[in-house]
């Protein structure tokens, strides 16, 4: 996966410190009532398509550069879908990360569905009632679709309480 530039300048600084790194990404759903989704190259694991959100860059715009570089859809965002933070991730060079994750529901309005960069193997459109039973669905993806397509028209958020955030 290429990492940002901005963020091999702060390796230098921090080496395999924590980062806490924003991304964004869409759930792109087609007329059909199916899922856009694209094979990691890294993991093999099939993901929403997203990346890091470059700085100064509008989280949006982030996840609509990220799904066209990835899968060679355009998309147009329509709803803020979730706001959710990943566990900590641990990678095999030792590098430690946290995201806070932007999912945006967006819709088609050209391209087609390829690969069309070196972080996706495959890429293909999946009926939303079989993406439960998809093998090798990354959890976080997952969850998020699940967030995503709730019935509700608010962004999902968690919070942890009064009494967890300020002692009350």
């Amino acid at each position: 996966m290429p990492t940002p530039d901005f963020v091999t300048d702060l390796r230098k600084h921090v080496g395999h410190e924590l980062l806490w790194l924003s991304t964004a990404a869409g759930l792109v759903l087609d007329d059909d009532g199916r899922v856009l989704l694209g094979r990691r190259a890294d993991t093999g694991n099939w993901a929403l398509p997203g990346g890091i959100i470059e700085p100064g860059e509008e989280p949006a715009d982030a996840a609509v550069r990220e799904v066209f570089e990835e899968t060679g859809v355009i998309v147009v965002p329509e709803a803020l879908a979730a706001v959710t933070v990943s566990g900590l991730i641990t990678y095999d060079n030792g590098d430690v990360v946290r995201y806070l994750e932007l999912l945006f529901r967006c819709r088609v309005v050209g391209g087609s569905a390829r690969v069309n960069d070196t972080e996706s193997v495959e890429v293909s459109w999946y009926p939303l009632a079989a993406v439960a039973e998809l093998p090798n669905l990354e959890a976080g993806s997952r969850r998020r679709i699940g967030l995503a397509v709730n019935g509700t028209t608010a962004a999902f958020y968690a919070f942890s309480g009064l009494e967890q955030v300020l002692g009350l």
